[in-house]
Parts: C-alpha cells; structure tokens; sequence
C-alpha cells in the first residue's frame, strides 16, 4: 500500500509538473502570437505609408533639386522596409522613415509654391492620415511587445523562455522631434 501510494504521489506531481510546463509554454506562444499579431496590423498602415513615398518623392522633386541627399535616403529606407526580412528589421527602418518625413514636410516650409501644390497637399494629408492610424497601431503593438517582454523576464517562465528561444522584441520608438514641443506659434 505505501508504495502504491508513493507512486500515486509521483505521478501526481510529474502530472502537475508537466501541466504547469503546458500553461507556460502555451503563455509564451500566446504572447508571441499577439506581437505578431499587432505587428501585422501596423504592417498594413506602414506598407500604405511606404507606397505613398514615391509619390512624396516626385512631386517633392520638382520643387526641391537641391534636397536630393534626404530624397535618396527616404528611396533607401522604403526600399529597405519593403525587404526588411524581421520584424526587428521593420521596425528600425519604420522609425528612419518617420524621422525622414518629419524632415521632408518641415523643409516644405520653405517652398510656399510646393505648400501650394494640390498634389502636395493631398499626399500630405494622406500621408499624415496615415501617421495617426500608425500612432494609433504603434500603441497597440508597444503595449503587445511590452506585455510579451514583461512575459519572458518573469519567474519560473524566463527558465523555460530562453530555453525555447523567445527573446526579447524591440518597441517601436517615438522620435525625440515628435516629443520635443515647440510652442504655440501664431
């Protein structure tokens, strides 16, 4: 009977174990699919913003012969987003590429014929349109990415975490000129 019983015991215990592995490992793949999930949905908006670039660039060009360094560079940075393999890699050139046309808009200060511009207008509108639905998915995905982070780093899940290689994922950053406040003009 006592072995019988210490063996009703083990078995109870490697069913608990082997439960509590399940519920982890399941955890992780739920946090995981989530990130991409958010990712997927910001994807959409990001290859929007994307296609539009060479629209931006032609009708930019025209008006800006001289600024050719930051057009090539936003040539690049589409070009590499459209190639970029990870999501890592996607959302590094997603930050160059909000940073670029933050700068593309604010030199177009300086050419009131190209503020003018019908067609730079609507691109403008559309491409900020396009901004705030970004804003909107990057949210989404920042809380995504922290909960999966939070997820992996925490007691007993990181023994498992790092044996299943889930690893870390990267925010998407706001730059410092969308942080900086420049005052009310008028």
């Amino acid at each position: 009977m006592g072995n019988a019983l210490a063996l009703l015991i083990i078995v109870a215990l490697l069913v608990g174990l082997v439960s509590a592995a399940i519920r982890i490992y399941n955890r992780l793949v739920f946090l995981n699919n989530n990130v991409d999930k958010a990712f997927a949905n910001i994807d959409v908006s990001l290859k929007q913003r994307a296609e539009e670039i060479p629209n931006l660039i032609a009708i930019v060009k025209e008006y800006m012969a001289y600024e050719d360094s930051m057009l090539e560079k936003l040539t690049k940075l589409r070009t590499q987003f459209l190639a970029a393999p990870t999501v890592d890699e996607k959302v590094t050139v997603c930050n160059e590429i909000t940073q670029s046309l933050r700068s593309i808009f604010a030199v177009s200060e300086n050419y009131p014929v190209l503020k003018a511009n019908d067609s730079f207008i609507s691109l403008q509108n559309r491409v900020s349109g396009l901004e705030d639905n970004i804003a909107d998915r990057r949210e989404y995905y920042n809380e995504s990415v922290t909960l999966y982070n939070t997820g992996i780093q925490e007691f007993p899940v990181l023994l498992f975490a790092g044996v299943l290689r889930f690893s870390k994922r990267h925010l998407l950053q706001i730059p410092d000129t969308e942080k900086a406040f420049g005052g009310i003009k008028f």
